[in-house]
């Protein structure tokens, strides 16, 4: 699947979920973020992430164990990477280009129309 279109299914999950681990995770989530667009390489991040440490700062911001905040974190993931996978095999893309008003004359002429369902 395109990743554009995973990155949307993501926010959507995220969305989803309940204020508190939607919360956590988007603050570690910007945190990285930041860091990554401050970042020229790979090893650029990974030393601004030792240093700035992202998740050390959510768990002192929610109040919470560095190692609870890493088994919350894991647990969102997971809960993420499930709800993913069950977006990902029941997505069908189905040809509208016929019922798209003023998309008529040859197929080679016409643009192509595709409904995206989840």
């Amino acid at each position: 699947m395109n990743e554009n279109l995973l990155e949307i299914l993501v926010r959507d999950i995220v969305a989803g979920l309940p204020s508190y681990k939607k919360e956590v995770y988007q603050y570690v989530v910007r945190v990285e973020d930041k860091l990554a667009s401050q970042s020229n390489t790979s090893e650029q991040f990974m030393s601004l992430l030792v240093k700035h440490a992202p998740h050390k700062q959510a768990a002192a911001r929610f109040n919470m164990t560095y190692g609870q905040l890493m088994v919350m974190m894991r647990e969102i993931e997971s809960e993420i990477e499930d709800k993913l996978k069950r977006k990902e095999s029941n997505a069908r893309w189905i040809d509208y280009s016929d019922h798209v008003k003023g998309n008529s004359g040859t197929r080679n002429n016409r643009s192509m129309q595709f409904l995206f369902m989840i």
